[in-house]
């Protein structure tokens, strides 16, 4: 099997944030590697730095040092058009907030990432993609309504569907299942598998869902802004877990 390359490496990252006389250290020189392909999961307790390197990767934040390389561009040579471009064509969101636009359709809110910087697809190509994708998470009877009139577990439904629609090369995604029932959180999670194997696409989840533990293949848990323990597939079975860490469970939510 051919080795795969690296879509996300961090080297010695920091974050910090001033509070009057004070200086928060939200990440203190994590340097970690995450392969194409891969599904990771960000576990930690509050104030562990799990959002803050989130939105570093996701380009939302900068760091205050270390570099970030994407998909093997350095991001700290990139200028903010760069940055921009290279978020809305190489990675997917999924908030926990949703961030759903309320005056468009379900499905006018999943076809948006394609109409504004997308992979060029033409108007039959745009409705297949995004009728697929209502299909997967159970909302293709919800394509008309608007936002207001959604469930907040459809809401988090639809937010899945736009993240995933461009087929992107990196899922950046928040609590994905935190909205959801079990039904529709496994639905969910088999869905994002089979984008993960199918197309080759990155996973990167904070959570604190077993379900998507027992399905990650590369975990990392952070505390106080540090790489506390890291474990990859091949060491998951029986590895220790981080003390205020709940142990992987057997089997799927009843």
């Amino acid at each position: 099997m051919p080795s795969r390359k690296p879509i996300v490496v961090l080297e010695n990252l920091t974050k910090s944030y001033p509070m009057g006389e004070v200086t928060v250290e939200a990440l203190k020189g994590i340097s970690i590697e995450f392969s194409e392909g891969d599904f990771i999961s960000v576990a930690g307790p509050s104030g562990s730095g799990k959002t803050t390197m989130m939105n570093i990767v996701g380009l939302i934040d900068k760091p205050s040092g270390g570099s970030l390389t994407l998909g093997g561009k350095k991001t700290g040579a990139l200028s903010r058009r760069e940055l921009t471009r290279m978020r809305r064509e190489f990675i997917g969101f999924v908030f926990q907030s949703f961030n759903l636009l309320p005056v468009l359709t379900v499905f006018e809110n999943v076809e948006l990432p394609l109409l504004i910087g997308g992979p060029g697809l033409s108007r039959t190509e745009r409705k297949t993609r995004v009728e697929y994708f209502l299909e997967e998470v159970g909302l293709a009877d919800r394509r008309n309504h608007r936002p207001p009139e959604l469930s907040g577990g459809q809401q988090q439904r639809a937010a899945i569907a736009r993240a995933m629609v461009t087929k992107p090369k990196l899922v950046i995604a928040d609590e994905p299942t935190a909205n959801l029932d079990s039904a529709n959180g496994e639905r969910i999670l088999e869905l994002m598998k089979k984008v993960n194997q199918e197309e080759s696409t990155t996973f990167l989840f904070s959570t604190h869902d077993p379900d998507i533990w027992n399905m990650a293949d590369h975990i990392l848990f952070l505390r106080d802004g540090e790489v506390e323990s890291e474990r990859k597939a091949s060491s998951l079975e029986g590895a220790p877990v981080p003390s205020g860490t709940a142990p992987l469970p057997k089997g799927k939510k009843q």
